[in-house]
């Protein structure tokens, strides 16, 4: 079975907006770490600076995979891959958690870009003769 060549562009395409939209996510997860701590006092702040820290770095990281996908680059594909298989580990634990209402959602929006940044790219073979 040949895989055609809209399939392709279709996950890519899908792969860009799904790790933009990723990006999205944690920009505002940092941003409601800030907020938050204007509100209430932290007890651990070395954690949550390495949260907000670890957070920016994450949202970046996804934001240029995306645009490795979008520039038909395949330096996106293998950040894209490892992040969405870490997000759907962080998911199992927890659903298993009972935190169902953020589980479920980030193991939905981590296999469908899991699988979009699988197909998303391909390298054309070119023979040279």
């Amino acid at each position: 079975m040949k895989i055609t060549d809209s399939f392709y562009e279709r996950c890519r395409t899908a792969a860009i907006w799904l790790l933009r939209f990723e990006s999205l996510i944690l920009v505002g997860l940092v941003i409601y770490l800030l907020v938050a701590t204007v509100f209430s006092t932290a007890t651990w702040p070395s954690a949550l600076i390495g949260e907000v820290v670890f957070g920016t770095v994450g949202a970046i990281g996804l934001y240029f995979a995306s645009t490795g996908f979008a520039r038909n680059r395949s330096y996106g594909r293998a950040p894209a891959v490892l992040a969405n298989l870490i997000a759907i580990g962080v998911s199992y634990y927890m659903i298993s958690g009972d935190l169902l209402i953020v589980g479920v959602p980030l193991a939905i929006i981590g296999v469908i870009t899991f699988i979009s940044a699988l197909f998303g790219y391909r390298e054309d073979s070119k023979e040279n003769y």
